[in-house]
């Protein structure tokens, strides 16, 4: 069989991915032109079967988003607590006599700020 010829033009970003797999692999540059354009050929004439892979990722999306959820709302009530606690603490330390109510204010007084000044991070 009598190899074809063909005249290749590369952008240069190409040119320069093609001399750096060329450099790691050990190889000639037109090898590994040869090389690419084979590997290239095969995906284009076997694309992997549509749908299969897209709906495995879906699904392990739906699954790492449920998870954030999870996550999110077990920070939130860990900051609630820790917002609780240093309330409580502080109330002992200053040796003040304050109701639970007043306590409970001071509370979320302390975990709305917390969450505020989250958001603001954010932006």
């Amino acid at each position: 069989m009598k190899p074809v010829q063909y005249t290749v033009r590369l952008p240069a970003s190409v040119d320069n991915a093609l001399r750096s797999l060329a450099k790691r692999q050990d190889t000639s540059v037109y090898a590994a032109l040869q090389l690419c354009v084979k590997a290239g050929i095969a995906a284009l004439a076997n694309p992997s079967a549509p749908g299969t892979d897209d709906r495995e990722l879906v699904a392990e999306l739906a699954s790492l988003g449920t998870r954030i959820v999870d996550v999110e709302r077990l920070l939130d009530r860990t900051l609630f607590t820790a917002c609780a606690a240093y309330a409580y603490a502080r109330s002992a330390a200053l040796g003040a006599r304050k109701s639970d109510e007043v306590i409970t204010t001071e509370i979320n007084a302390a975990y709305d700020r917390q969450r505020r000044l989250s958001q603001e991070g954010r932006r």
